[in-house]
C-alpha cells in the first residue's frame, strides 16, 4: 500500500484544497495518470498518480483542506509493503501544472513541533489586526486557524482565545482597526432553487477579494481618452500582426503605456511589506492582465513587458489567455505580478471600481471604445473615445500621484507615437 502525501507546491504553501478527484476508490490508475486536482493560494495543480494500482482510499473529499505532509490517497501496488512519497520517481510525462511526488521529509505536517495551522493570507491578517496566532483556537478541519478565528479574536469574542482586540502585533507596521466578527449566514430555503458547492476558484476569488477590499486602502479615479490616432495605428499594424500570425488587439498598446508611467511613478509599482514596515518599489514590471475562464476569473502575468515588442505583447497575452482557460496555466504564469489590467473588451461599460490585485497597490480598468461627439478648438466633431478607472490603495498611494500616473498613462495613448519613444 502506497500512502501519497499532500506534496509541498510551493514556496509559503501549506496546505491545499481538493478541488476534484478524477480517480473513484477501487479504480485502477496508470503511472502518471492525472488523479486529482488541488487548489492553493497560488494556483490550481494536476497531480499525476506516482504509481500505478488501484485507489485504495481517498483520505480528503472533494472541497476539503489537506495539509502538506497529510495523507491524501492510498495507492494499493501489487507484492509492495506499506510505503509513503519517500519512493515515489518523478512522473514522466507530467501535464502542465502537474507537481511529482516529494519526500515525506520535505513536506512535514503543518502542525508538527506545536506550530499553528493557518494560511499565509491568515497569518497575514493576523499581523495587520495585532493577533499573536499562536493564541488562536483554530476551528477548521484539524484545528486550522481561519479567518474568521483571527477576527474573531480580533474583537474578543471568541471562547477560548486569549487574543483580544488589544494584543500587542509583533509586526513593525500599524495594526488596522479591528473588526467584528460575525456569524455564517444561512439562507432558508424559498422556492425552486439550485444549490453548487462554493469552493474551488471561485471560493477562493472570494476570499482574496475580500482580503484586498478589507486591507487596501481603495479609492477610484476614472480618465476620458481619445484614443482616435491608437486606433488608426493598431488598424495600420493588424496586417502586419496577421502576417506574423498575432491577434492585435488594444491591450498591448494599453501594457505598454502603462509600463511607461509606472517608470515615471513608481509608487504604482509596488508592494506595502507590512511586517517589515516597507514599501517595496519594483523595478521590474510584470503585468497582470485579468482572463476570464469557466472556473472563473484569474490574473495572467505577462512578465518583463518593458522588454518586449507590441507584437510580442499581443501574442504572449493571447497565448496566456488560451492556457488559463483551457486550465493549462502554470503557477508562475499566474502569479508575480506588479500591477493589473482588466478589462470587458467590448461590454467593458463606461466607469468601474475594480478591486485591487492585493498585494499589489493599483488596479487599471479598460472600458470599451466608441465614436462620441466631442469639443476640439470649439468645433463639435466625432472622436473614438475611451474611459479608464484605476483603484489605488490610498496608504501607498495619494490621490495627486495616482491621477499624474493616469495622466501620463493618458498622454501615451493619444499621441502612441510617444510610447516607442520610450523604447529608444
Amino acid at each position: 500500500m502506497f500512502e501519497f502525501r499532500m506534496p509541498d507546491i510551493g514556496e509559503g504553501v501549506i496546505e491545499g484544497e481538493v478541488v476534484r478527484w478524477k480517480v473513484k476508490e477501487g479504480e485502477a490508475i496508470a503511472l502518471d495518470q492525472p488523479m486529482v486536482e488541488v487548489m492553493t493560494d497560488k494556483a490550481t495543480v494536476e497531480i499525476p498518480s506516482p504509481r500505478a494500482g488501484k485507489i485504495a482510499k481517498i483520505m480528503y473529499l472533494e472541497g476539503q483542506i489537506c495539509p502538506v505532509g497529510k495523507t491524501l490517497v492510498t495507492i494499493e501496488e501489487a507484492g509492495g509493503a506499506a510505503k509513503v512519497n519517500g519512493g515515489a520517481r518523478p512522473a514522466a510525462h507530467a501535464p502542465v501544472l502537474a507537481v511529482a511526488a516529494v519526500t515525506a521529509a520535505a513536506a512535514p505536517a503543518a502542525a508538527a513541533g506545536g506550530k499553528v495551522t493557518a494560511a499565509p493570507a491568515t497569518r497575514h491578517l493576523a499581523r495587520e489586526l495585532g493577533v499573536e496566532i499562536s493564541t488562536v483556537v483554530g476551528t477548521g478541519a484539524g484545528g486550522r486557524v481561519t479567518p474568521e478565528d483571527v477576527r474573531a479574536a480580533a474583537s474578543g469574542t471568541r471562547p477560548g482565545s486569549t487574543s483580544t482586540s488589544t494584543s500587542t502585533s509583533t509586526s513593525t507596521s500599524t495594526p488596522a482597526v479591528a473588526r467584528p466578527a460575525y456569524a455564517p449566514v444561512s439562507i432558508a430555503a424559498g422556492g425552486l432553487e439550485e444549490r453548487v458547492p462554493f469552493r474551488g476558484l471561485r471560493k477562493k476569488i472570494a476570499e482574496n477579494m475580500a482580503r484586498s477590499k478589507f486591507t487596501a486602502t481603495h479609492y477610484t479615479y476614472v480618465e476620458e481618452i481619445d484614443v482616435t490616432e491608437l486606433v488608426t495605428l493598431r488598424e495600420r499594424a493588424r496586417a502586419r500582426a496577421e502576417e506574423r500570425g498575432v491577434k492585435l488587439s488594444y491591450l498591448p498598446f494599453i501594457v505598454r503605456a502603462v509600463v511607461a508611467g509606472l517608470k515615471k511613478f513608481p509608487v504604482v509599482n509596488a508592494s506595502l511589506d507590512e511586517a517589515k514596515g516597507e514599501l517595496v518599489l519594483k523595478k521590474y514590471y510584470h503585468v497582470g492582465i485579468g482572463a476570464a475562464t469557466p472556473q472563473g476569473l484569474v490574473v495572467t502575468t505577462v512578465r518583463d513587458a518593458d522588454k518586449r515588442s507590441i507584437f510580442d505583447l499581443a501574442g504572449e497575452i493571447t497565448r496566456l489567455a488560451v492556457a488559463a482557460k483551457d486550465g493549462r496555466a502554470t503557477r508562475d504564469e499566474l502569479t508575480g505580478s506588479t500591477f493589473t489590467i482588466t478589462s470587458l473588451g467590448t461590454l467593458g461599460g463606461v466607469l468601474a471600481t475594480p478591486i485591487i490585485n492585493f498585494p499589489e497597490v493599483a488596479i487599471l480598468g479598460v472600458h470599451k471604445i466608441a465614436e462620441r461627439a466631442v469639443v476640439r478648438n470649439r468645433e463639435i466633431v466625432i472622436r473614438s473615445m475611451m474611459n479608464l478607472s484605476i483603484s489605488l490603495d490610498h496608504r501607498v498611494v495619494d490621490g495627486f500621484e495616482g491621477a499624474q500616473f493616469l495622466a501620463a498613462v493618458k498622454e501615451y495613448l493619444e499621441d502612441p507615437t510617444l510610447m516607442f519613444m520610450e523604447m529608444i
